[in-house]
Parts: structure tokens; sequence; C-alpha cells
């Protein structure tokens, strides 16, 4: 006979829109009695899940990590409630007539026996620190992805630029990207190009005046480059 762990728990069917939940209480005997309830995946009917769980004295649940769905109902519970978040693989039911509050009961039995794996869940302070890095890294890559952009439309657009100055996207760059979208190749005028050179880069003025000649931005590439320049 498998050995008890958790006298009363409650096992969770979670969905986008509703949560299905069963609390078992087995006593001395072996003898299991199951409440089920549902409740929607709105912040006021999830505290009330909170507040029936703690009425019922349980305070041991264990859940599937559904997408993203089980995050809103941690976040009210990882407080005072034990909270088993697992893979879908551990908890599958067998196959059959599964619905919502078989699948809810069957997640409670397994929970009560202790036979569900759980997931680790790191402290909230390091969840935040994660999501953060996560995001930033996200955002350099994005930021990768339109320098690339850049420099493809300068490549198909005869500019030159990047194979000239270091930093094809410093001050230097960026001034006379802007000035060249302003003006045709005919219309440059190279006095105003120069004027535009920094200190840095004034060494290389007529290598660079050399590699935007003869651009050609055509207007599918002039709005890109609108939209990608700061």
């Amino acid at each position: 006979m498998m050995k008890l762990k958790y006298s009363i728990c409650c096992g969770l069917d979670v969905h986008k829109n509703v949560i299905v939940a069963t609390i078992v209480t087995t006593n001395k005997d072996g003898i299991s009695e199951y409440k089920q309830k549902s409740f929607s995946t709105i912040n006021s009917d999830i505290q009330k899940f909170h507040i029936w769980l703690i009425e019922n004295n349980c305070y041991h649940v264990c859940m599937e990590s559904t997408g993203k769905y089980w995050i809103p109902i941690f976040n009210y519970l990882e407080n005072d409630i034990d909270v088993c978040l697992t893979h879908p693989k551990y908890v599958k039911a067998i196959k059959g007539k599964k619905t919502d509050k078989k699948d809810s009961k069957w997640i409670a039995d397994l929970c009560k026996f202790d036979l569900v794996r759980c997931s680790f869940i790191p402290p909230k302070d390091f969840r935040q620190l994660r999501e953060l890095s996560r995001y930033r890294f996200k955002l350099v890559c994005m930021k990768s992805s339109e320098k690339n952009r850049i420099q493809n439309c300068m490549t198909i657009s005869n500019v030159g630029i990047a194979s000239v100055l270091s930093d094809p996207f410093g001050k230097t760059a960026t001034e006379i990207i802007s000035y060249l979208l302003e003006h045709t190749a005919d219309s440059m005028d190279e006095k105003a190009v120069r004027k535009l050179i920094k200190k840095g880069a004034k060494s290389k003025s007529d290598e660079i005046i050399e590699a935007i000649k003869g651009y050609t931005i055509d207007t599918d590439q002039v709005k890109k480059l609108e939209l990608l320049l700061p």
C-alpha cells in the first residue's frame, strides 16, 4: 500500500479561462473524500479560490505548468500555500474519457501520495531578475538585427560608409546617412558632408566622400532607414 504524504491537498486543472479544483481529504483509515469546484481566471475568482483552500484547511496544491496560465494563480498562492508545479507528462491521466474534473481529481490523487515530480520555482527576486535579464537579452538581439538591416540598406544603396568607418553607427555615420536621405547623389554637397565628419574621422574624409559618391537610395530603402535610424 502506498504511503500517504498529504491528508489534505488539491489538484488543479488549469485552462485559459477556468480553473477546476479538487480537494481530497483522506482520513486515518485511508478513505478519501473529494470536493470539486470551478473558478474563472479573473483575479477576484482566484482570490475566492485562495480563500476556499484556506477554509478547507488545504495548504498543498499541485498543478500542471500549462503555458503561462499557472502564473497568475501561483502569484496569489505562493505566500501561504505549498504549490507543486509539474510538467504535464508527470501527471498524464490514463487514456479514455478525459474531462477537466477527472484530470483535476487524478492530479489530487497523485499529489496525496507524493507521486508528482515538482519543478523548481526560484524565489520571487530571482524570477524578477531572470525576467529582466531575458528581456534585456531579447532587446540586445533585436538591436543587432536592426543594425544588420541598416547595413543591408546601405549596401543595396551603394553607400560604403561601413567599409571606411570603424563604427558605422557612430555620430559621423548617422549624420551623413541622415543627410543622404534628404539629398540625391546629384545634389550632394561635398563641403556640407565634410562638415558632418567629426574630429576622430577627419583623416578619412576623402575616403568617406568616395564611399558615398554615386549612391542611390530608392524610396523603399528611404522609408526603411527613416524607421530604423534614431
